[in-house]
């Protein structure tokens, strides 16, 4: 498995042969607040990079999270419209968005890995 990737909005996508999970990072949701509610893609529909992929709203604000990469949602997170707080309490497992069959693997390369993406944070306080 590849390692996740980052981009400068705080969304993250990891790697597993063809398919890319998205979700926020733990900056992000720190930065939202407690999420109470996400609008999730219809699977099917496809996604060129930096298109908006989900709607998250918080107690503080509502967000849109962009598509790290490109491709077509296979999945998306159905537990998100029952609890969206997975958001805030796993925002690296089970508070993923969606799933998307890439379209140009080629696109993880102009993203961070973990450390730059720690490195960019870190000048962001």
């Amino acid at each position: 498995m590849a390692d996740r990737k980052y981009t400068e909005e705080h969304e993250w996508v990891e790697v597993d042969n063809e398919t890319g999970v998205i979700g926020i990072s733990d900056y992000a949701q720190e930065q939202l607040g407690d999420v109470v509610f996400v609008e999730l893609p219809d699977v099917g529909k496809l996604l060129d990079r930096g298109d908006e992929v989900a709607v998250v709203e918080s107690v503080k604000a509502a967000a849109e999270v962009y598509a790290p990469v490109g491709g077509e949602v296979i999945e998306v997170n159905g537990a998100l419209n029952e609890d969206p707080s997975l958001v805030n309490s796993d925002a690296f497992g089970d508070g993923w968005f969606a799933k998307l069959r890439l379209t140009d693997p080629a696109e993880l390369d102009e993203l961070m890995d973990a450390l730059a993406y720690k490195t960019f944070c870190e000048g962001l306080s």
